[in-house]
């Protein structure tokens, strides 16, 4: 019936205002990931410039992605 989200690594590239960066995919795709919910408070600080992070897209709009996880340095 409705297509399902899944996820990828991406790298972040750059720290935007409120909790949003600018991450870039292993093909080169460039999209605003956030950190959605309980994460705001508990990964805000910890995730910088060149982190990679899980993140988690949907089918119906590839420019935005979930940070999900930081999963290495």
């Amino acid at each position: 019936m409705g297509e399902k989200a899944f996820c990828v690594e991406g790298r972040v590239m750059d720290a935007l205002p409120n909790g949003t960066f600018r991450a870039e995919l292993a093909n080169g795709h460039q999209l605003t990931a956030f950190l959605a919910g309980r994460e705001k408070q508990i990964c805000a600080g910890k995730i910088k410039t060149g982190d990679i992070v899980k993140l988690q897209l949907t089918p119906y709009d590839l420019s935005v992605g979930r940070i999900l996880v930081e999963t290495k340095k």
